[in-house]
């Protein structure tokens, strides 16, 4: 099936922040789209604003008519959706062409000059990076993120169809579908332990995708890296450096010396250094299309960011919130390092909801050293998403091995006043589950105590 000859396209999933940018996408080709979602959220509300079709049942009967077509139908679904779907488990006995989300964006961005990101950590960032640069300087392209723009307030981006911007995602070895011709790896991290089984097997996708890059091509990988690649880094010997940097009224300020010309005063107003090195190989990832490093850097300085990507919901001289993704021990480290740089004096709360089982069973060690760091210690529960629990796996476990003597596990239900019940000056909510829910929550009550 070409994707020039599908009428209608069903997702199955089709709130997910990847599979909305897709659904997104064939609507703006005035293509045919519905789909299912498990619950309305703000995204789906956006879908159905656009006049796709969403339906919260999971029945066979809740598929509309139109979509029954085999021949005229093209089904997409995330790993994320259960086998026993029943919706999934009807299209299948039924002969649909079925495919998985990865399998669709690799035919979307097959006959296009494709700009890819790639690693554990920071491809959302970069990725959104990357195209609000190309956005700034005119380029015609066509970009699905994996979170919201600020900038945009979309996780789809459209401008034209020659150049795709794309995350390339490891999980499932999602990423060997891309053809890319110019990539980066931003991180190499063990994850997803419970589709590789080891970090030897994580690493060699990362090396399977960097051989899809062609001769002519060009691929950017983090200095210390074991992929050959030009290197980029902070303070270091790599090909694509940041140097000088300097924070004026919580906005960084550096230097980018690249192997074809420098720039000078670049600002960037994301906190973090980990931001800086996603800038950074944006930056680098752009110039390939032949623009001024300069023109690139007056860009970057309007990048506002993604929500959920220390979004801050509360920022004054005496409270802040911040709410981010952080769901990986080494993004916890990055946060914590960020707000250490920026808030120095201040007392800081973690809440951090645990997102699956198999994740928390792999790193708890590494969770707990992580968690150990800020000055109080809120936790929830495992969130499962696709999994089913895993004995004695559990936030309880996790928590004890937590070195903090301001330490507890709470519930939904408690956590705003808990909360509004601690001294903590700085107050952040971490993970990829449903905490972003819980974040408006925590907001209304901080405010109204204020």
């Amino acid at each position: 099936m070409r994707l020039n000859e599908v009428h209608n396209i069903y997702f199955i999933g089709i709130g997910g922040i990847g599979m909305s940018a897709l659904a997104r996408y064939f609507h703006h080709l005035e293509k045919r789209v519905a789909g299912y979602d498990r619950v309305s959220s703000q995204i789906t509300d956006q879908l159905q604003q656009l006049g796709i079709s969403i339906d919260f049942e999971e029945a066979v009967q809740s598929i509309p008519s139109s979509f029954l077509d085999k021949e005229r139908t093209l089904v997409v679904y995330t790993p994320a959706i259960p086998n026993s779907h029943a919706q999934l488990q009807y299209f299948k006995k039924n002969d649909f062409t079925i495919k998985k989300r990865a399998e669709v964006l690799g035919l979307v961005t097959h006959d296009t000059f494709c700009m890819a990101v790639a690693g554990t950590h920071g491809k959302t960032t970069t990725s959104t990076i990357l195209a609000h640069l190309l956005k700034e300087c005119g380029v015609e392209f066509t970009a699905f993120l994996g979170g919201v723009s600020e900038n945009y307030q979309s996780n789809y981006i459209h401008t034209g169809s020659g150049v795709t911007v794309v995350e390339a995602d490891e999980f499932d070895r999602s990423f060997l579908q891309l053809s890319p011709d110019v990539a980066c790896i931003t991180s190499m991290d063990a994850d997803h332990l419970d589709i590789y089984g080891e970090a030897q097997a994580l690493e060699d996708s990362f090396r399977a995708f960097a051989e899809k890059i062609p001769s002519d091509g060009k691929l950017f990988v983090k200095k210390g890296l074991p992929i050959a690649g030009q290197t980029f880094g902070i303070e270091d010997e790599a090909d694509f450096t940041v140097q000088n940097i300097s924070i004026h009224d919580g906005t960084y300020f550096f230097d980018a010396e690249t192997p074809v010309s420098n720039e000078t005063g670049i600002q960037f107003n994301q906190p973090g250094r980990h931001n800086l090195l996603n800038a950074l190989v944006a930056l680098a990832m752009a110039a390939q299309l032949d623009i001024p490093l300069g023109r690139l850097a007056k860009a970057l300085s309007t990048y506002r960011g993604v929500k959920r990507r220390f979004t801050y919901h509360i920022k004054t001289a005496d409270l802040v919130l911040i709410d981010d993704y952080a769901h990986h021990p080494t993004e916890i480290d990055a946060v914590y390092e960020a707000v250490r740089e920026l808030y120095p004096d201040h007392r800081n709360l973690v809440v951090f909801q645990p997102h699956l089982f198999t994740r928390t069973r792999d790193f708890v060690d590494d969770f707990a050293t992580s968690l150990s760091k800020f000055d109080e210690v809120l936790l929830l529960d495992i969130y499962p998403a696709r999994e089913l629990p895993i004995r004695g796996v559990t936030s309880e476990w996790l928590l004890a091995k937590v070195d903090s003597k301001n330490k507890r596990l709470v519930s939904k239900e408690e956590l705003p006043i808990v909360v509004k019940e601690s001294n903590a000056q700085v107050i952040l909510m971490l993970g990829a589950g449903d905490i972003g829910i819980e974040v408006e929550k925590v907001k209304e009550v901080l405010a109204y105590a204020s």
